[in-house]
């Protein structure tokens, strides 16, 4: 066996302000490799034989489960994985199987009804619910912003604001400066670049959200509820925290969305979102950072960016993950991972592993070593 290790550093620097305060913090980690094996986990050495999917019914707290024994997985070291996860201040965690639960925990005062935020990661909820818009026509995410929210909803030029369209948006290439605040008004969304020239992690996306309720002529709420949350069980709703609205529900609600993204859009026999929609959505959305679909963080690549920092890295994004992998990210480690290859939705949710983060930390890394010992 031969390991090819290459040592990197992750500076992250962070520069936000707002009208109130003018904050610098730096945030450094380090990765401690990233590492190439002929024997790595990210190949199916064990195939198992294609069965259809398993979706759990709306409306009811059934879930099938599978025995990680009958996967052929050790389950020597299913403690061990869980043991981590407690000493990492995990609230919750579901590893689903083609759609069954094969592990499913709840530490730290946590339980299957208790609610917690989704952070960054729902952002995926705003991806799927425009994906959802497009399919029914009421919106195409290659036209400009400007045609839904009207001229005026940034403090950019009508030249450049025009350059915007909703697929920068969901791509976080619109070029606006992403160093202001979290604030989406006007006055704060101040052009920095053209829009498809510079990728930076920005709460401007939300802006999804406006043009979804006035293409369809309702709110967001209502939509995102009546189109994707209800139609495919999840509970939660979104609740305003200073600039931000967040998403709160139970966990087996975000193992939801991630088996939806899974099965390329369908629960059970119906279409939610369309496969090719997805299809973008998870792939490289734009040559700035390949690690970027639409608010999904993709593996696999050969270098990513990383919210608040211009700096390019070598390497896949979690080395220890397949590399088919993609994940929604959220802060303070709120975690959708999705592996096709392994039929695999993996969730976590909880307080930050370690130190306060914005989307990948070094426990992603860890996680995945302890996640690969059980399945490997």
């Amino acid at each position: 066996m031969i390991y090819i290790v290459k040592p990197f550093i992750y500076l992250i620097v962070i520069n936000k302000s707002s009208i109130m305060k003018t904050s610098i913090y730096f945030l450094a980690f380090i990765l401690l490799f990233t590492c190439s094996s002929t024997d790595d986990g990210n190949s199916d050495n064990n195939p198992i034989e294609d069965i259809e999917i398993y979706f759990p019914p709306n409306n009811s707290d059934l879930w099938e489960t599978e025995s990680p024994s009958d996967l052929g997985w050790n389950s020597d070291e299913i403690e061990p994985l869980i043991n981590f996860l407690d000493e990492k201040n995990t609230k919750s965690f579901i590893i689903l199987y083609n759609g069954k639960i094969v592990i499913e925990r709840y530490l730290n005062e946590h339980s299957s009804s208790s609610s917690w935020y989704w952070a960054s990661a729902g952002k995926t909820l705003t991806s799927t619910a425009s994906g959802i818009a497009q399919d029914e026509g009421l919106l195409n995410i290659n036209n400009k912003v400007s045609d839904y929210l009207g001229t005026g909803w940034t403090s950019a030029s009508l030249e450049k604001e025009n350059l915007i369209t909703c697929k920068n948006l969901l791509s976080m290439d619109s070029g606006l400066d992403d160093s202001i605040c979290d604030n989406v008004s006007a006055e704060n969304l101040q052009y920095i670049a053209d829009a498809g020239d510079r990728w930076a992690y920005h709460n401007v996306y939300v802006k999804m959200q406006d043009v979804i309720a006035e293409a369809s002529n309702s709110t967001w709420s209502s939509y995102f509820n009546a189109k994707l949350r209800d139609r495919i069980g999840m509970s939660g709703i979104w609740i305003p925290l200073g600039d931000l609205s967040v998403y709160w529900s139970n966990t087996r609600s975000m193992a939801r969305l991630g088996l939806l993204i899974y099965a390329k859009g369908k629960w059970d026999d119906v279409l939610i979102v369309s496969d090719s929609f997805l299809n973008e959505a998870t792939n490289t959305s734009h040559n700035i950072n390949e690690a970027y679909g639409y608010v999904w963080w993709l593996n696999g690549k050969s270098s990513f960016h990383l919210p608040q920092s211009q700096l390019e890295f070598p390497g896949n994004l979690i080395p220890n993950a397949p590399d088919d992998m993609y994940a929604a990210l959220g802060k303070n480690d709120q975690k959708i991972y999705v592996v096709p290859s392994k039929k695999l939705v993996v969730i976590r949710m909880g307080d930050a592993a370690e130190d306060e983060n914005f989307a990948l930390s070094t426990f992603d890394n860890d996680l995945w070593e302890k996640i690969n010992a059980v399945i490997n």
